[in-house]
């Protein structure tokens, strides 16, 4: 089937074609809303119409070429549009590749009597459409890792929080594991929130995080020299016996670095060398 067999095609059936596919894309799959429906639709009938153009226009068999940005840049729509509502990559392809179904009834009433034609009409759309298909998925595949990236991007930043524990005092409670990458956002939160606060004292408190190795340690010295840059002094608490003896025998030097078991012993030492203290006024038992 040369280009311009499939464009008359879809110019003499249109109709025909795309109520079948528009049957076939509703009869299986998700439950969809009557909004979704009426976006598919309307997707649909302006894919048969691209398609119909890049066919007259273009080899079928080859959609590298510009005629078919069109035809592209719908798939292209429909796929970030399905990934982010929540489709799979499956119920994604299948909007290309129902309309298989449509287009071979149509071949095989017009082209029927002639098998060797209707063989090559078949086999023409078959390379078309599962090409599209692919190029539908790749571009699924694509925006879903964009959204993975930016959540996860997201979530380190909800997970490096950093809190105001008194005036002059901030602090940095960090909880699972400290990669590079988050250690960037751990630096960058704490001397924004350092610059923004002009706060003296950091306290980076490691209570939540499960193990300390070379690079942990490595990524916290970091840290400290980068609020010290700033003009913080910085602790670390969170310092539990197993995680000693580990930064011990790894040889990482905090020697020039205050170290607490605990948020509160830290909190203490900062209190004191900001001038401050902590103290009860009243005996809580004696209050009535």
């Amino acid at each position: 089937m040369s280009k311009s067999k499939l464009s008359e095609l879809l110019e003499k059936r249109d109709a025909e074609i795309t109520s079948q596919w528009l049957e076939s894309q509703s009869a299986g799959g998700k439950k969809v809303s009557a909004a979704e429906q009426g976006e598919s639709t309307r997707q649909s009938r302006e894919f048969i119409q691209a398609l119909k153009k890049a066919a007259d226009n273009g080899a079928s068999s080859d959609v590298a070429g510009p005629e078919w940005d069109s035809v592209k840049n719908i798939l292209s729509e429909i796929s970030s549009s399905r990934a982010r509502a929540g489709y799979s990559s499956s119920e994604t392809a299948s909007f290309v590749f129902s309309l298989k179904l449509p287009l071979f009834t149509v071949l095989r009433t017009d082209y029927g009597k002639d098998p060797q034609v209707l063989a090559d009409a078949v086999w023409e759309v078959t390379v078309l459409l599962d090409k599209l298909g692919l190029l539908t998925t790749e571009m699924y595949q694509r925006t879903r890792e964009d959204i993975i990236v930016r959540q996860q991007q997201e979530l380190l930043e909800l997970s490096t929080p950093v809190v105001r524990l008194w005036d002059n005092i901030l602090a940095l409670p960090l909880i699972g594991t400290l990669d590079s990458a988050r250690t960037q956002i751990v630096m960058q939160n704490l001397l924004d929130a350092i610059v923004a606060t002009r706060s003296d004292y950091a306290i980076i408190d490691i209570t939540g995080v499960p193990v300390v190795d070379t690079l942990v340690a490595q990524h916290l010295l970091k840290t400290v020299a980068a609020a010290r840059l700033m003009g913080a002094d910085c602790l670390i608490s969170g310092i539990r016996p197993q995680i000693a003896q580990t930064i011990i025998h790894l040889g990482v030097d905090l020697t020039n670095v205050t170290t607490k078991a605990t948020l509160a012993d830290a909190f203490a030492i900062a209190l004191k060398r900001n001038g401050q203290a902590v103290s009860r006024t009243r005996d809580a038992a004696g209050v009535q």
